[in-house]
């Protein structure tokens, strides 16, 4: 079969896969997205609060019947989620109400939460924008999960595409886009949440540094990786100044090594540091000008407890060292289960077949050390902020087995051995 044939029926396995779970992905800040993708729509406060409350407390419904099934002790008892849905709509509404009454209209969002936490989704309109059509055409529940395996499979074609442009062979490449999509890349992307359109976009620049770098189409290379940055502005800002920062200090340190073996840093480098210069400074002039919440915003957001409690008067002492107990404390569980660890190590090692781009590569998935250390909390939502440095596993370990590849490829005859697509 064509390549492109096998890339569908990736994406088409992979979206079957997912009809096994339609609701209960949701996580609490969910609901912040859902309803602005339903005020975009066009449906009023109110409208949108029903129709994200019923979709919200459906999903806990569904979970609470799933764990009741396979519940050693309870799973000959009633089904609990009648009282489970009830429940949860009753807590919802009230809280809403309350905000309503108080005169919390404002934005696109229903004010399930204090109007400073609120303010935070406010400035991400991106992944709302995607969303809305999807919402409109099939409703939420079917709309949400319809967008998530659209966006979820992107990312995998993304992944295939850079693995490509590096000159992989198509199985490799292939396998790139199959652990993109059964790692936790996969998971974290379909839940209603910005992180699949993050890891898509960051993908979407990782495409332009291959392009770039390698000389086949730098000014669309180029033009793909600006318009990435200024795409993930409108997702999370702060993932734009991670990106852009990184992909800056990934040039500078291509070139100044180039420089330092004797050979010319090359225009690529320089033009990629140049352009990730430009994401970090316009997300910064941008963010000002529209008066976006500032880091110590969000650093007061998560000390506390998203606004419930009084301000702390020295957030920055207890940042770092909540900071210092957090990476500890990550530390000794990923050498007890020390998958992921091992997964980077393998990644870093594949990312070597491509020297130049490879800094790249472990530049963007540094990215998500930096998102999980902006938010040092341990108990997220299935390690999502760290998501993205999955990226390197994703794309490093085809690149680890192309010379296991190229030496299974046993010549006819004696014919000599070419290079696998």
């Amino acid at each position: 079969m064509r390549p492109r044939t096998w890339v569908l029926l990736l994406a088409a396995l992979f979206a079957l896969m997912q009809l096994a779970t339609v609701e209960g992905r949701d996580t609490p800040d969910s609901k912040n997205y859902v309803s602005y993708a339903l005020s975009l729509t066009g449906a009023d406060e109110r409208e949108a609060a029903a129709a994200t409350i019923d979709h919200y407390c459906a999903g806990r419904a569904a979970m609470a019947h799933r764990a009741q099934l396979v519940d050693v002790v309870r799973f000959h008892a009633p089904d609990p989620a009648p009282r489970v849905l009830e429940e949860c709509r009753e807590q919802e509404w009230r809280q809403v109400e309350a905000r309503l009454a108080a005169g919390d209209t404002g934005g696109r969002t229903v004010p399930f939460m204090p109007e400073r936490f609120m303010r935070i989704f406010e400035v991400r309109p991106g992944y709302p924008l995607v969303l809305a059509p999807f919402v409109a055409l099939l409703g939420v529940t079917w709309g949400v999960w319809t967008a998530g395996v659209l966006i979820t499979c992107a990312g995998g074609v993304l992944a295939y595409l850079v693995l490509r442009t590096l000159a992989a062979p198509v199985p490799l490449a292939l396998t790139g886009m199959a652990l993109y999509l059964v790692l936790p890349c996969g998971t974290t992307a379909m839940r209603p949440m910005t992180e699949g359109l993050m890891l898509a976009l960051t993908l979407a620049a990782l495409w332009g540094c291959a392009l770039v770098l390698g000389g086949t189409r730098p000014r669309a290379g180029l033009a793909l990786v600006g318009g990435a940055l200024f795409a993930l502005f409108t997702v999370k800002h702060s993932q734009t100044l991670f990106l852009g920062a990184c992909l800056a200090a990934a040039g500078v340190a291509v070139a100044v090594r180039r420089r330092w073996r004797g050979t010319p840093a090359g225009r690529g480098p320089v033009a990629l540091a140049a352009v990730g210069c430009a994401g970090v400074l316009g997300t910064v002039l941008v963010s000002r000008l529209l008066d976006y919440p500032s880091v110590s915003e969000s650093v007061q957001d998560l000390l506390t407890d998203h606004f419930a409690r009084p301000d702390r008067e020295r957030p920055w002492e207890e940042f770092f060292q909540l900071q210092g107990n957090f990476w500890m404390e990550w530390a000794r569980r990923q050498l007890w289960e020390p998958l992921f660890l091992a997964a980077l190590a393998a990644g870093a090692l594949g990312a070597r077949r491509r020297p130049a781009f490879g800094v790249f590569l472990a530049a963007a998935a540094c990215t998500g050390i930096l998102n999980q250390a902006g938010h040092p909390d341990i108990n997220i939502w299935g390690d999502r902020l760290i998501t993205l440095a999955w990226l390197l596993p994703v794309l490093g370990v085809p690149l680890l087995l192309e010379p296991v590849l190229r030496r299974a490829v046993v010549p006819a005859q004696g014919a000599p051995v070419e290079p696998v697509g």
